[in-house]
């Protein structure tokens, strides 16, 4: 479910469970075909899992997976207190039964308000979680989050651009939103790129076209009708308010079909993490594999950008705090993807509660915790260095 597996090694040595497969079904740093090394033993914090009576074997990371069922849970809980919590409150056994499908009192309330902005919030948390979690992998750099290097802002301005000259529709917006996204991606790259794709320097990068990007923006804001700048500035701050049915099916189907993609991300990054000398002795095609990865992180970024508007820091914090509670070498997708969707429900709880009658846009929230673990972060590396 969550194997990974340590990030650079040293030129000539490979880290349990990444390498490639020998000849004899054994691989480079002798674990077998079931998980096990040469002499019968297991690389520590791993643990052997046989889904079925057949013969595939699965080696997965144990706090990986306990952590994942953990966040799991939380997300479970969360998901049910922001069914019940609201102007009305209504019992978890009646949120349930609307849930499930079962006749209820407060079908409208749980069924047609809270539920669809739920499902939008799950989505796009889960996606923002693993788009930073795997651009952070390629990069190498716990600062290069969608929202902070550009991606986001590219997802933005293009949308806000649109709005700005009329098309208002949600079953556009975010394929303009990718596009934007992608356009802003390939910015950042070609002015990072000087024979190589050094971190700091694509964070820099990065960091710049967001803020000229921010500035495009808010120029186009000012050129607009009134009411559409204003519900473009709403959009921008990283809003559910609204959200409903109409923006959650698109976004579920977009995210349903990159799931192969995201298996395979599941994978791959675990070659990204290795050194270039490593990656071209196991024989794998690292600038592929890197493009591949970055290229679906931005999308993922983009489409989630689209339905709720750049909603900041989550794709920031997720893949850093996940990684932290699982305590492995790379970044663990599902418990990023976990965390992710429970930062962006419990926020929105918190912003529809906190103020009421008045709801806050959910991105408020998520940059008041986001913007001083981002400060933490910079003067971390500093000291580092």
């Amino acid at each position: 479910m969550t194997s990974t597996a340590p990030g650079p090694t040293r030129p000539g040595s490979t880290p349990p469970g990444t390498a490639g497969t020998q000849a004899g079904g054994t691989r480079a740093d002798g674990t077998g075909a079931g998980g096990t090394r040469a002499d019968g033993t297991r690389p520590a914090g791993y643990g052997l899992v046989r889904p079925g009576s057949g013969r595939l074997s699965l080696l997965v990371h144990r706090r990986a997976l306990l952590t994942a069922v953990a966040l799991g849970l939380v997300l479970a809980m969360t998901s049910l207190a922001y069914l019940c919590v609201g102007e009305s409150f209504v019992s978890p056994v009646e949120a349930l039964k609307v849930v499930l499908g079962q006749p209820s009192p407060d079908e409208l309330v749980v069924g047609t308000l809270r539920e669809p902005r739920l499902v939008v919030g799950l989505l796009v948390g889960a996606a923002f979680g693993v788009a930073g979690g795997l651009i952070q992998t390629v990069s190498r750099n716990p600062l290069a989050s969608p929202d902070v290097i550009g991606i986001s802002q590219g997802a933005g301005a293009l949308t806000v651009g649109a709005m700005t000259f009329g098309v208002t529709s949600y079953a556009v917006l975010p394929y303009l939103s990718v596009a934007g996204g992608v356009l802003a991606a390939l910015l950042v790259y070609v002015f990072a790129w000087r024979g190589g794709l050094h971190a700091s320097r694509f964070v820099l990068i990065g960091i710049g076209i967001a803020i000229a990007l921010r500035s495009v923006t808010s120029l186009l804001m000012t050129k607009g009708d009134y009411l559409v700048a204003q519900q473009a500035q709403i959009w921008m701050t990283g809003s559910l308010n609204g959200r409903g049915w109409a923006e959650a099916a698109p976004l579920g189907w977009s995210l349903l079909v990159l799931a192969p993609a995201v298996a395979w991300a599941m994978h791959a990054q675990r070659m990204a993490g290795l050194d270039d000398d490593t990656a071209v002795a196991l024989g794998v095609r690292l600038g592929r594999v890197r493009l591949g990865l970055t290229l679906l992180g931005v999308v993922l970024a983009s489409v989630a950008t689209g339905a709720a508007g750049p909603v900041d820091f989550v794709a920031l914090l997720a893949p850093q705090i996940a990684r932290r509670l699982t305590r492995t070498a790379q970044i663990p997708l599902v418990s990023s993807a976990l965390l992710g969707a429970v930062i962006v429900v419990l926020a929105d709880l918190l912003a529809r509660r906190l103020f009421s009658p008045t709801e806050v846009p959910v991105g408020v929230l998520t940059a008041a915790v986001g913007a001083p673990y981002l400060i933490w972060l910079i003067v971390r590396s500093r000291k580092v260095r």
